[in-house]
C-alpha cells in the first residue's frame, strides 16, 4: 500500500499532524493521502501517564481511540509495531502481529510513502545502572497500568506488615518523578479516608535525584518551591544522590540504602537502539538528527517530537516536551501542505518556550510562564498553576478533538470524579 504522508507514532506530535493535515486536505481526500502508524490502538497524552499509574485517570476513560479519532480527522490509522524502515526505497516495514494464544493476526506489513515523519518518541535512560531493568517505567500505558496494578496489591498488603507501610522510590527528579510522588500522595490519602484505622498505613516516597536539585531544567525559584512543597507532603527529596544499583528491596545510592518496595525509574531521555539501524543519521542518545527544517539526513523524511535531536540555540537542542511536539506538528503541518501543493516553504522551525508547569497535586502546582515571550521571571503557583496545567492537557485535546467536543469530555471526567472519586481502585 503507499500514502502521501505517513507518520509513524501516535504521540503528541504525530497525532497532531495527522489530524491536522486530514482535516487540511478535507473528508474526500485526506484518508486517502494521509496514514498514522501506531503500536497501540488508542491515544493517552503521555504527561498524564503518572496519573494513570497512581490510579487517579481511569485510561479507559480518558483513552482515544485511534480508528475513530482517524475517522473524524479524516486520515486512516493502521496498528502495527515498527521493525523496518528504509529511507532510500522510502518504505516502512510493520512486524507480524500474533495474538495470545500466538495466533497470527496480520502478516508481516510495508507501507511506501512519499514524505515519511518519524514520531516514535523516545524512553528512559537507565545509564547502564546494574539492576535498573527490574525497576518499573512510565513509557507507555502499559507500562503505567502494570505499575498501577502492582500498587493497588500493595496498597492491600501495607496494613498487614510489621510496620504499616508502603516505601516507594523514584529516581529522578525532574517533572514525572515530582508529579508522580504527588499524585501518589494523593491517592494514598483518598483510600485512607474511605478505611477504618485497623487498616490504615503510612505511605513513604523517596526521590532520589543525582544532580543538586529536582526539576534540574526549570528556573531555581520552581525547583526550590516544589520541594518545599513536597517535603510538607512527607515526602523525602535526596539530592546529589547517585543509584549505584538497583535491588528488589533497595536503592544503593552514593549517599547510602534506600528501602523500597516498588522501585520507579524516571530518569533521563533516550531514544530506542533500533533507531540507529534506520539508515539515518543519529546522535549518542538515539536520536534523529534533524536540521531547522525538521528534515533528517534522508530526502523527504522528518522527524518531530522526543525521537529528534533539533538544534535550538546557544548549541542546546529543542526540549523534550509535549510543547515541542505541539509546536513541531504545526510547523510540519504547513510544510507538507506546501510541498503537496509544490510550494515552498521559506521559514525555518523556531522553538518558542512558553514556560513550564509542574502539578503538585489537587489543587497545587507551580511554573514560570512566557519563557520566550516576557523573561523568565514571571512565576505562578497554587491553584492558578494547577489550572494552567490542566488547560495544556484540554488544548492537546482540542487540537484533536475540537472545542466542543474537548468541553464535553473534560465535563464528563468532572462528573465521574464527583460521582465515584478520582482513584481507580480496579
Amino acid at each position: 500500500m503507499h500514502y502521501d504522508i505517513v507518520i509513524v507514532g501516535g504521540g503528541a506530535g504525530g497525532l497532531e499532524l495527522a489530524s491536522r493535515l486530514g482535516r487540511k486536505l478535507g473528508r474526500k481526500v485526506g484518508r486517502e493521502r494521509v496514514l498514522l502508524i501506531d503500536r497501540s490502538i488508542f491515544h493517552i497524552w503521555k504527561p498524564t501517564l503518572h496519573e494513570v499509574a497512581a490510579g487517579t485517570l481511569d485510561v479507559h476513560q480518558e483513552g482515544l481511540s485511534y480508528p475513530i479519532l482517524a475517522r473524524s480527522n479524516h486520515f486512516s490509522f493502521l496498528l502495527g509495531e515498527l521493525t523496518g524502515f528504509d529511507p532510500i526505497a522510502k518504505r516502512v516495514t510493520l512486524g507480524e502481529m500474533r495474538g495470545d494464544d500466538e495466533t497470527v493476526l496480520a502478516p508481516e506489513r510495508h507501507v511506501s510513502f512519499t514524505w515519511g515523519v518519524l514520531a516514535i518518541g523516545s524512553g528512559s535512560n537507565l545509564f547502564d545502572t546494574p539492576g535498573a531493568e527490574t525497576a518499573y517505567l512510565l513509557e507507555r500505558t502499559e507500562d503505567a497500568e502494570r505499575f498501577h496494578a502492582r500498587l493497588l496489591a500493595a496498597f492491600m498488603r501495607a496494613p498487614f506488615s510489621t510496620d504499616k507501610a508502603l516505601r516507594v522510590a523514584i529516581v529522578g527528579g525532574g517533572a514525572t518523578g515530582v508529579e508522580l510522588s504527588a499524585e501518589l500522595i494523593e491517592a494514598h490519602n483518598e483510600l485512607q479516608d474511605g478505611l477504618g484505622a485497623e487498616q490504615r498505613f503510612r505511605l513513604e516516597i523517596s526521590i532520589v535525584e543525582a544532580a543538586p536539585r529536582i526539576l534540574g531544567g526549570l528556573p531555581e525559584k520552581i525547583s526550590s518551591q516544589a520541594t518545599t512543597a513536597l517535603e510538607r507532603k512527607g515526602v523525602r527529596v535526596k539530592t546529589g544522590a547517585k543509584v549505584i544499583s538497583v535491588h528488589p528491596d533497595r536503592l544503593e545510592t552514593s549517599l547510602g540504602d534506600i528501602p523500597a518496595d516498588l522501585i520507579v525509574w524516571a530518569a533521563g531521555v533516550k531514544a530506542a537502539g533500533a533507531n540507529a539501524a534506520y539508515g539515518l543519521e543519529t546522535n549518542r542518545l538515539n536520536q534523529f538528527v534533524v536540521n531547522d527544517r525538521l528534515e533528517t539526513s534522508a530526502i523527504d523524511v522528518y522527524a518531530l517530537g522526543d525521537c529528534a535531536a533539533c538544534p535550538w540555540k546557544d548549541g542546546k537542542l529543542v526540549p523534550a516536551r509535549a510543547q515541542a511536539a505541539h509546536q513541531q506538528a504545526d510547523y510540519l503541518t504547513r510544510v507538507i501542505v506546501a510541498r503537496l501543493h509544490q510550494r515552498r516553504v521559506e521559514a525555518s522551525y523556531v522553538y518558542k518556550d512558553f514556560g513550564s508547569l509542574v502539578s503538585l497535586g489537587e489543587n497545587k502546582g507551580v511554573g514560570s510562564l512566557m519563557g520566550g515571550l516576557g523573561g523568565p521571571n514571571f512565576f505562578v503557583e497554587g491553584l492558578i498553576a494547577k489550572y494552567m496545567y490542566i488547560s495544556l492537557h484540554l488544548d492537546h485535546h482540542r487540537a484533536i478533538l475540537g472545542t466542543v467536543k474537548t468541553a464535553v469530555l473534560a465535563m464528563a471526567r468532572l462528573l465521574q470524579e464527583r460521582v465515584s472519586g478520582r482513584l481507580k481502585l480496579h
